[in-house]
């Protein structure tokens, strides 16, 4: 068994690179998530060791004294973070010149050929799910016979192994919170709308929505949800209940949780029992009478992808939703109490001035607690990026998706809208929906009950407004 360094590298301060975040990119009040899709494949390499970096502020200064106590480094990446993510590689090798050095995530699992070529110090890169792929190499599998593998031969020669069958049995993989129990502090980790401190994991994999911008079903996850079973998700909530008595919520970062009604149910029921708060993604076409169910049994919060409050951009991007549905959807949440954290993107296929403005006001009206506003981001291996590099709305040359500061920039133009007017919309956005008096009163309600979230809201604030200045001066 090689002995193995699971990475995911140092990078910008404040940037959440972490495959649980939805996008690679630095935030408008600082979070992280945790890097789940790394901690699996360490749950199965025994011995293994997980370092994430930037929640825990460490330095290549920090890492590279480590390179040479270990055989194997696997360092996830994302198209924004590839670039520093090699030069990562490149200082650990040279520090170990024995070290094999491995790549995983939506990155690498699109573009193999171009990954190896353009990162030399890369000995392989293990395509699309690949925690099995990992164990393998991690015990020292021949690589011609690990399937999933792409490699350079003893010539140098790039060489793809056969696809890996996706795993259907998810029972076998063992439990993520066992790894962030040895390896991760996990106080480091939080965002502006869990409590805190917080743990998440996943119950399945795959979502059977068509989102033609969203990265992991298109790439890693696959567009069938296959799940833990209920006992198997329980067992391990039981234990990291035990383990993380400080936790104050758990959140199931399941592309889309409810896809399997049922099943969202019975797991709710089972939390009930547990006597935890929880929180999960879900699409806005929930049942009355699942949100009741769920809301029972300690759900407190949802985190629902509305991303325009335009019908026909909806379509544009096969949402599969209809915003009279979601508005249902949402009237439901406020009336059982179920808070909603809203993500909505600007710059999708269709958007014009009128769509944008349309759909601020649209998020003023139906009121989520909290919103969180992106940049339309083509991502490789998606529709949307494919969409936008055949019409003209993407400059390949010039398609980066973050800055040099790890600032989310507008990569798409459309004839009639241009990138600094999707950008700019951004914060436009940001103050029609905070800066009224009636989200201003909530804001101010919650925090005079108390004086933790006071203090938390207010260093939101700053960071919020710095982030925001920070903005204008890319722009400028």
């Amino acid at each position: 068994m090689l002995r193995t360094l699971f990475l995911q590298a140092p990078s910008f301060d404040g940037f959440d690179g972490g495959a649980g975040a939805r996008y690679q990119t630095r935030r408008e009040v600082k979070s992280f998530w945790f890097p789940t899709w790394l901690a699996q494949p360490a749950a199965l390499v025994e011995g293994s060791r997980l370092i994430d970096a930037p929640p825990h502020r460490q330095t290549m200064a920090d890492i590279l004294p480590l390179a040479k106590d270990y055989d194997l480094l696997v360092l996830h990446t994302s198209a924004p973070s590839y670039p520093s993510d090699v030069k990562c590689a490149e200082a650990m090798k040279a520090a170990n010149p024995d070290l094999k050095v491995g790549m995983i995530g939506a990155k690498v699992a699109v573009d193999a050929e171009g990954s190896l070529r353009d990162g030399a110090c890369i000995d392989f890169v293990a395509r699309n799910e690949f925690d099995f792929t990992i164990k393998d190499v991690a015990e020292e599998k021949p690589w011609a016979d690990i399937l999933g593998l792409s490699y350079r031969n003893g010539e140098g020669v790039v060489v793809h192994n056969d696809e890996r069958p996706i795993l259907e049995d998810m029972d076998n993989l063992p439990f993520v919170s066992k790894v962030y129990k040895r390896d991760l502090h996990i106080e480091n980790y939080y965002n502006g709308y869990l409590k805190h401190p917080y743990l998440s994991l996943y119950t399945g994999r795959g979502c059977k929505s068509r989102c033609t911008f969203c990265l992991w079903p298109q790439t890693v996850g696959g567009h069938r949800y296959r799940t833990r079973s209920v006992e198997h998700v329980m067992e391990e909530m039981k234990w990291a209940k035990e383990a993380f008595p400080q936790v104050k919520e758990f959140f199931f970062d399941d592309d889309t949780f409810t896809d399997n009604l049922p099943r969202a149910e019975a797991i709710a029921k089972e939390m009930g029992k547990l006597g935890v708060t929880w929180s999960c993604n879900a699409k806005a076409n929930v049942p009355y009478k699942t949100l009741k169910v769920l809301k029972e049994n300690g759900l407190r919060l949802l985190l629902v992808g509305y991303e325009s409050g335009n019908q026909q951009i909806l379509h544009n991007v096969k949402k599969g939703m209809r915003v009279e549905v979601a508005e249902r959807f949402t009237r439901d949440c406020h009336e059982l109490g179920i808070i909603i954290h809203g993500t909505f993107i600007a710059g999708l296929p269709g958007e014009t001035r009128e769509t944008l403005k349309q759909t601020a006001e649209w998020a003023v009206k139906i009121n989520p607690r909290t919103i969180q506003v992106s940049l339309a981001a083509p991502y490789p291996g998606t529709f949307l990026h494919k969409q936008a590099v055949e019409n003209g709305w993407l400059d390949v040359d010039h398609a980066e998706l973050v800055d040099e500061h790890g600032v989310h920039i507008a990569p798409l133009h459309y004839p009639h809208l241009s990138h600094q007017e999707i950008f700019e919309s951004l914060e436009t956005f940001y103050r029609s929906f905070y800066f009224r008096p009636r989200k201003i009163g909530e804001i101010v309600g919650e925090m005079v009950f108390s004086p933790t979230m006071m203090k938390r809201r207010l260093r939101e604030g700053v960071e919020f407004f710095e982030f925001l200045k920070e903005r204008r001066n890319v722009a400028a």
